[in-house]
């Protein structure tokens, strides 16, 4: 048995372990430092391989104390698994970089839940087992408490804490929904599930349907979609920055579930089951697309303008896979990672605004329309960032929003070409104003003069994070065609799941294995 689809989950595992035992004030934050990237550069090569095997159409399958697929845990890494995992691990070393300048630190066993955030990101990605999507699911949520209320008080440890009801409130449902699912079909096993589904008399039918729909409002809750949404903008707002952009992927694995289940359980074979939940999904996607870009549109302060557009990208994926055929998923696929990129991107340029103004004096919280010192670098960081957030001409989100546009089915152009055009419009006005307010401040009678751009203290390390993630983005532009063949390849193996079926069920434990 190829042991190397379980690796990305050790490795980090053991990363996190190692850190908790070098916390010890005698051994400094140099020794904490070296002990994460160890963990990162070995996880990277992990991954490389991993990616390498998946990428020509092979479906690892690995099981967990040999138990059967339909009985223990299996882990099972495809194309999808893979394009999840190398967009997580670019971004993780981004934020790895970017915390390590200093706030690492500020923040309690940062390096040690940053670790156990990541085991639980790859496990979802790579668990071939629902009620293991919900472990994994709960391992990065706790993680993401700790990350978010280390070294906070007063309105973030407020907001934190509805952070945490919220999404508590979220699992418990999850839960529920998985007592009901296995009561109904006796497996929680992905593939096993879709086997039954396709075999499941009309008598089950209705309690199948609530168990099912359960699920996939809990997968939309974390994704943030409407009426779910409202505990994000806030939550984002109020992290530290390298915790805010490393959070950007955590809507995409409520994104990734929906797809995963929507082609294994709802695809042509399902029966009565065929479809399930796609148009409620579908419009739902494009009210949460519409009040997303509104809301950063009205955002007086750009960390929560950036919040939305997490909001504004989860909804476009949304939109994409709900509407199910091979061109749309692609096109959202490609899409996910630029968006992943430019929002986290966008999150640490709000960080060195917040630094220079933090020098310049202006201690308190502030909108958009205040002084800012230093203006070059973050305003031309912001500049890319922007443009490639709205999609404009000729970056990756231009190409992902003309590839899905031009999937769209007749039956939905005319709505979603308006949700999503229109919006990219909000999008465009509300970005267009926080830059004119941020750099082309004109100072008034009040204001003290700030500091001579020489004066104005810099760590190059954030800013080279804020760049590495900008240049991922412009380097799937440039090479759209490799990356666009890959999702396309992605896509068209969802869609034909009978592949994946075969080879979960019918990987045999090895002590059956002649």
């Amino acid at each position: 048995m190829n042991h190397l689809p379980i690796l990305p989950i050790l490795v980090p595992l053991l990363g996190a372990a190692l850190s908790l035992f070098v916390e010890h004030r005698r051994y400094g934050p140099k020794v904490q430092r070296s002990v994460a990237w160890a963990s990162m550069l070995l996880l990277a090569l992990v991954e490389v391989l991993l990616i390498a095997a998946t990428s020509q159409g092979e479906t690892m399958v690995y099981l967990l104390g040999d138990w059967p697929a339909r009985l223990g845990i299996a882990l099972v890494a495809d194309r999808l698994a893979g394009w999840m995992l190398g967009t997580t691990l670019l971004l993780a070393a981004a934020c790895l970089l970017h915390a390590c300048t200093g706030w690492d630190r500020r923040a309690p066993h940062f390096h040690a839940l940053f670790q156990f955030q990541l085991v639980g990101l790859n496990g979802a990605f790579l668990t071939g087992d629902i009620f293991n999507l919900f472990v994994f699911f709960e391992v990065l949520l706790i993680a993401s408490y700790g990350l978010l209320l280390s070294g906070g008080r007063g309105l973030r440890l407020r907001i934190g804490l509805h952070y945490v009801v919220f999404n508590v409130s979220a699992s418990t449902v999850f839960l529920v929904a998985l007592g009901m699912l296995y009561a109904t079909l006796g497996s929680l096993n992905m593939a096993e599930i879709g086997q039954r589904i396709a075999e499941l008399p009309p008598s089950h039918l209705k309690l199948a349907k609530a168990a099912l729909g359960l699920l996939l409002v809990v997968f939309c809750a974390k994704a943030a979609l409407l009426p779910l949404y409202l505990w994000l903008p806030e939550s984002y707002a109020r992290a530290p920055a390298a915790v805010a952009a490393l959070f950007v992927i955590m809507t995409k694995v409520g994104l990734y579930a929906v797809l995963r289940v929507g082609t294994l359980w709802f695809g042509e074979g399902a029966g009565a089951l065929a479809g399930y939940g796609a148009d409620w999904l579908l419009w739902a996607g494009v009210g949460t697309l519409l009040l997303g870009a509104l809301g950063a549109l009205a955002a007086t302060r750009l960390r929560v303008q950036v919040a939305y557009l997490v909001v504004v990208s989860a909804a476009t994926l949304f939109i994409a896979f709900a509407l199910g055929n091979a061109g749309t998923i692609s096109a959202g696929l490609y899409y996910l990672p630029h968006s992943t990129f430019t929002a986290a991107a966008l999150f640490l340029v709000a960080d060195l605004i917040r630094r220079r103004r933090w020098r310049a004096g202006e201690r308190g919280e502030r909108d958009l329309a205040a002084a800012l010192p230093g203006k070059t670098v973050p305003g031309l960081l912001f500049l890319v960032g922007a443009v490639a957030v709205a999609g404009l001409p000729p970056l990756a989100g231009f190409l992902a929003k003309a590839a899905l546009l031009s999937a769209v089915p007749d039956a939905h152009t005319g709505v979603v070409w308006a949700a999503v055009l229109g919006s990219s419009l909000l999008v465009i006005i509300g970005l267009v104003r926080s830059g004119i307010r941020l750099f082309w401040h004109v100072p008034g009678e009040d204001d003290a003069p700030p500091p001579p751009e020489g004066e104005v203290p810099t760590r190059p390390f954030e800013t080279a994070a804020t760049g590495a993630l900008l240049v991922c983005a412009l380097a799937m532009s440039v090479f759209a065609a490799p990356l666009m063949r890959q999702t396309d390849a992605i896509a068209a193996q969802l869609l034909a799941p009978q592949q994946y079926l075969h080879d979960v069920r019918g990987t045999t434990p090895q002590s059956r294995q002649p």
